[in-house]
């Protein structure tokens, strides 16, 4: 289950890792509790929030997928979470002096997604040239528990934070911005002869159009990145929903919300363990039913009718979305050629989370017009329709080919004059030597 850990350089980025996103938790909760509390608990501001810190991956992330294949990734992640430290540090500042303005937290969530659109991409091809291609599976599954056992502490201690603060959310954010010393701690104490770096793409014109085509050219990447532009657009809109669900559905404060992020932070959790027991590249089948599975789960969690029953659904879906997650994240990663993976991945996780801006505010509008409970009963439908269309579009493909499998073979041989092309050395010294060896033969 760990097996990757073995591996110097990445046991220590991991554990890093973990401390620094726990740290960016405690910021995602503490920035949405602030957005409500700026703008008298308006849905709309809460998804607009969401779409500034995720929007910029629709333009950003394919030109950190050719910087990731261009230049060193670690160099390019050093300079990232420097950034991101300061950004927090700002904020904290502007909080804790009684100057923030909504505005404020809109311009800094936006700048913050700039310079996340261009991390994304660098970090997930970093992990194959820590672990190496035989360790991928397990190293994006043991990323995805770190990433869910952050969320299962963060959310929980800035909501006791908050709390104590008497709804200051300067705390978390000082935190948050102290946090990153560790990851930049890790990265410039690497063993860099340890790293397996993929031979750098040079500088050159349409290296994103050579992206594109590629992933155009791989149905199965398309299958892939389709169901992730669906799901992270209506699906994972949970830091939007969760936090309506509280405050407005059942009237409680930041510390309910911060509890009902744990809860969904727990399934999480479940489902990136049991990825990590997964050493082969998943079959689309699996993508398709996890995502299937993960839509019922949302949309049966918007009809619980009290604070118990629906903190008690988040668990296991939360499970289902990050078993979807890990498995459609290393079936991509699996899928692609080394010098290819940086723009792939870019184009990975601009689907995943470029949907965003579209998404989270209307997800919010919905539960703002109609109710909490039908931000997740709209989102989770969508993603059920969306699973349901990829099975019937890979069962169609599959009958295809079964049809050309089946028709009728007609070979046609004929006898053509030998070409004036001259053979590779190699295999015109292999043909002398069976000459040789079998004289009066011809070799067919």
């Amino acid at each position: 289950m760990f097996r990757a850990l073995r591996v110097r350089n990445f046991r220590r980025y991991a554990s890093a890792n973990l401390l620094s996103l726990t740290g960016t938790w405690m910021q995602r909760i503490g920035q949405d509790w602030l957005v409500l509390q700026l703008s008298d608990g308006s849905g709309v501001a809460l998804g607009l929030i969401t779409a500034l810190q995720f929007g910029p991956s629709l333009l950003l992330s394919m030109y950190g997928g050719v910087l990731a294949d261009r230049y060193p990734k670690r160099r390019l992640l050093l300079i990232s979470q420097a950034l991101m430290g300061l950004l927090s540090l700002v904020l904290a500042v502007l909080v804790v002096t009684g100057a923030i303005e909504l505005w404020h937290v809109f311009v800094l969530a936006g700048v913050l997604g700039s310079i996340s659109a261009v991390d994304v991409p660098v970090r997930q091809a970093f992990v194959a040239e820590m672990v190496g291609p035989g360790l991928i599976t397990n190293a994006v599954s043991l990323n995805s528990t770190i990433f869910n056992g952050a969320r299962l502490v963060g959310p929980a201690l800035a909501g006791l934070l908050i709390g104590a603060a008497s709804g200051n959310t300067a705390p978390a954010f000082f935190l948050n911005a102290a946090s990153f010393a560790f990851t930049i701690a890790a990265l410039a104490g690497m063993r860099t002869d340890e790293l397996l770096p993929s031979p750098p793409v040079a500088r050159g014109a349409g290296q994103l159009r050579a992206g594109l085509a590629y992933t155009w050219g791989h149905p199965d990447l398309l299958l892939a990145m389709g169901l992730a532009f669906v799901l992270g657009t209506f699906g994972f809109n949970y830091q939007v929903t969760i936090a309506l669900m509280a405050r407005e559905t059942f009237g409680l404060g930041a510390e309910a919300f911060g509890l009902l992020s744990t809860c969904f932070a727990v399934g999480s959790l479940s489902g990136a363990l049991l990825s990590t027991r997964r050493s082969v590249r998943p079959r689309q089948r699996f993508l398709i039913g996890s995502a299937v599975l993960f839509g019922l789960f949302t949309v049966v969690a918007g009809l619980m009718p009290t604070y118990a029953t629906f903190a008690l659904l988040l668990v296991p879906t939360g499970a289902a979305g990050l078993m979807f997650s890990v498995a459609n994240n290393s079936f991509v990663q699996l899928g692609v050629d080394p010098q290819m993976r940086g723009r792939v991945m870019a184009l990975y996780f601009m689907c995943f989370m470029g949907g965003t801006p579209v998404g989270a505010p209307l997800v919010g509008w919905v539960a703002e017009r109609f109710g909490a409970p039908w931000g997740l009963i709209l989102g989770g439908a969508v993603c059920v329709v969306a699973g349901l269309g990829a099975a019937a579009w890979l069962a169609h493909r599959r009958s295809l080919r079964v049809q050309l499998q089946r028709a009728p073979l007609r070979i046609r041989l004929a006898v053509r004059p030998p070409t004036p092309a001259v053979p590779d050395p190699q295999v015109r010294a292999a043909e002398e030597k069976m000459a040789e060896k079998a004289p009066g033969q011809q070799s067919l």
